[in-house]
């Protein structure tokens, strides 16, 4: 039986209106002295992640990193942003943790998903 990660993304193209197919993403946990990776995927057909990372993790600081320099260079698109980075809190080891991902080439948005 398959169970979903503790952190899951999604990633909308806001210009197309479509998901985000394969834009890579990296799960990072804070850890003393930098950065530790956790898992890395790219997203699919619908722009989702829903295996990124382990099924539970412990409270701390998080970064999930998206790869939107290559997604838009395989569009032939110029972007202003090469990578969109967002760091958060897990604070609430019980709950589910989404991350989604507004994206345009001059823009992004992102908010706490369910």
């Amino acid at each position: 039986m398959s169970t979903r990660s503790h952190i899951t993304t999604h990633v909308l193209d806001s210009v197309t209106g479509r998901p985000a197919v394969k834009v890579a993403v990296v799960l990072e946990q804070r850890v003393t002295g930098g950065w530790r990776e956790l898992a890395a995927g790219d997203t699919d057909a619908d722009g989702r992640i829903s295996d990124l990372g382990p099924e539970a993790l412990p409270a701390g600081r998080y970064r999930v990193t998206f790869d939107t320099g290559s997604y838009f260079a395989a569009r032939d698109q110029a972007t202003f942003y090469p990578h969109v980075t967002i760091v958060f809190e897990l604070d609430d080891e019980a709950a589910h943790y989404h991350v989604p991902l507004l994206l345009s080439p001059f823009a992004y948005s992102t908010y706490r998903g369910s």
